[in-house]
């Protein structure tokens, strides 16, 4: 870290800052899953509950491509600030409204409000880290972040029960309040004023154009959209499969929350492990391989020994995350790697193009439920299996050039 930074805060408030900012779309998103039944009932949207979780993705892709070269030109920190404000301010309006509609719009601008403190913090840590140890960070920011989705169900689920479903939306509100109050406080502005861009457009353009014309970084920000999706479907269905199929919609947020404690914790211990022995690419690539593995025995489990469908289901699920673990912060490092000069605009294009392709496959894989769990199954299957044979791609690539 910078030496100014470090008198400040020390390396492991430092994660623990950057585990919050990570969570802002986790906790967003998760603690609003136990309530989607609600949701509808009093929205009247029967179905149309998981759009606010797509819509607040969409969201989250759109700001976060602008996110990037906002942040540098005028610092990190203004970034975070001009984000928050957006999403207080889109969630205290879908506090108050009635409508449908109007709050889907609201989640909208919410997820771009998010996308402030999503790309500050990769480019934060961009700015004071590189290589294994940029990605050893992240994945140890990934065991607290764990906590998020660990408890966001629970909750959610005790505030709905409770206060109402729309109590989660001033939660979300407060959440900003305090991590961007933190960030204020502790950390100083971590990208000097002479390593600024200026925001102009051609310079932005031919700094788009770097990024994605490199052939490594190009396929690592398609691969992170293929990742992100395993996870954005999951979480799109997950509640009504444990509800209408499974009959355990009381119980889902203690089952997801301990399913995403123990896999989530446990990947990002590992991965923090071993990433510096074996490489960012092995772990990406044996993470896609497990996928695929997986999704195809459970698959093969539910279709010949439906009685056990649940069991196998749980694991899978475990599984996904667990996997995902070894792939995210891994390919964020590869993509931010060789880009260190443009790191804000990296960081926004990596994760406007990755959560855009998750968000839309989300909406279409969220329309196939049909009260069975093979259509997210097949779905997993699918994208896995592109996200290996574009890892492979990238291997081949790297190492004919290495060549």
């Amino acid at each position: 870290m910078t030496s100014n930074s470090s008198q400040r805060m020390s390396k492991s408030e430092f994660v623990a800052l950057v585990a919050m900012l990570f969570s802002t779309v986790a906790f967003s998103v998760d603690a609003l899953l136990p309530a989607i039944p609600q949701i509808e009932a009093e929205l009247d949207a029967p179905g149309l509950a998981y759009q606010l979780l797509t819509l607040f993705m969409g969201g989250l892709a759109v700001g976060t491509l602008f996110a990037g070269p906002i942040s540098d030109a005028l610092g990190r920190k203004p970034v975070m600030y001009l984000g928050a404000f957006l999403y207080i301010g889109a969630g205290l309006f879908a506090w108050q409204s009635d409508n449908f509609h109007a709050i889907l719009i609201a989640r909208f601008l919410q997820g771009v409000g998010a996308a402030g403190p999503r790309v500050v913090s990769l480019a934060i840590v961009r700015d004071l880290f590189s290589g294994a140890a940029m990605a050893r960070i992240v994945s140890l920011a990934m065991v607290l972040f764990a906590i998020v989705p660990t408890i966001a169900p629970a909750m959610g689920a005790m505030m709905a029960s409770t206060f109402g479903w729309r109590s989660i939306l001033l939660a979300f509100v407060c959440f900003m309040v305090f991590s961007t109050f933190w960030l204020w406080l502790r950390l100083d502005e971590s990208l000097p004023k002479e390593e600024r861009r200026p925001f102009r457009p051609g310079l932005l353009i031919a700094a788009a154009s770097e990024v994605v014309t490199h052939p490594v970084v190009r396929l690592a920000i398609l691969i992170q959209g293929v990742a992100t999706s395993l996870i954005i479907c999951l979480l799109v269905q997950v509640q009504p499969i444990y509800d209408q199929i499974f009959g355990l919609a009381d119980s889902f947020p203690y089952w997801f929350g301990g399913i995403a404690l123990v896999s989530a914790a446990s990947t990002s211990l590992v991965n923090a492990s071993l990433v510096t022995r074996f490489g960012m690419r092995r772990m990406v690539t044996i993470g896609l391989s497990g996928q695929v593995i997986f999704a195809s025995i459970t698959l093969l489990v539910t279709t010949l020994a439906p009685k056990f469908a649940f069991l196998s289901f749980v694991i899978w699920q475990f599984m996904v995350i667990w996997l995902t673990g070894l792939s995210v912060g891994n390919l964020n490092a590869i993509a931010l790697e060789p880009m260190g000069h443009i790191a804000g605009l990296t960081a926004s294009l990596t994760g406007a193009i990755g959560t855009m392709i998750a968000s839309l496959a989300a909406m279409y894989v969220g329309t196939l439920f049909n009260g069975t769990v093979l259509p997210l199954l097949w779905s997993e299957l699918a994208l896995a299996t592109v996200g290996l044979l574009l890892m492979w791609r990238l291997n081949t690539r790297e190492a004919a050039q290495a060549g």
